[in-house]
């Protein structure tokens, strides 16, 4: 049991409808992310596609056991790197704007070991949050964008 509870919900509100659909990543090199995501994090391709009028590839992936959990990455055109994945952790939350996607796992230390077996790197490692009730840890892929685990503790 996490240690916070939403309140109720609120189905009279205007956008009460709303529903999570994806998180979209902006990379430099689309086959690249495409391989990482499927090799070192086992994502799934659901669907890709060219867009003429920007330039770029595009895609949306999945993860291994959850279709709700959709990561949608466009390449090319040869963008910024990101200061997200510096080297001084806590220096990351000094930047406004989408900070982390984040996946719940059974065990944040054993999902950190295996990624470490697969050359990814994290740059936090597992630590509990008491207010909330998690342990969490980050990674970040080649680009600069950063990861959460979080386990929920009981």
């Amino acid at each position: 049991m996490p240690a916070f509870h939403p309140p109720p919900r609120s189905p009279a509100a205007t956008f009460a409808d709303f529903r999570h659909s994806h998180v979209c990543l902006r990379v430099p090199d689309y086959e690249a992310a495409k391989s990482w995501l499927v090799e070192k994090l086992d994502f799934r391709m659901v669907h890709q596609w060219d867009d003429p009028m920007l330039g770029v590839r595009m895609a949306y992936l999945a993860a291994a056991g959850d279709d709700g959990t959709i990561l949608e990455i466009v390449g090319g055109n040869d963008p910024a790197p990101s200061p997200r994945a510096a080297a001084d952790f806590v220096a990351t939350f000094g930047f406004q704007g989408l900070h982390h996607v984040c996946f719940t796992v059974p065990s944040v230390n054993r999902t950190v070991e295996e990624l470490k077996a697969r050359d990814v790197r994290i740059v936090a490692e597992p630590f509990e949050v008491e207010a909330i009730g998690r342990r969490i840890a980050f990674f970040a892929d080649p680009w600069g964008n950063l990861y959460e685990l979080e386990e929920v503790l009981n």
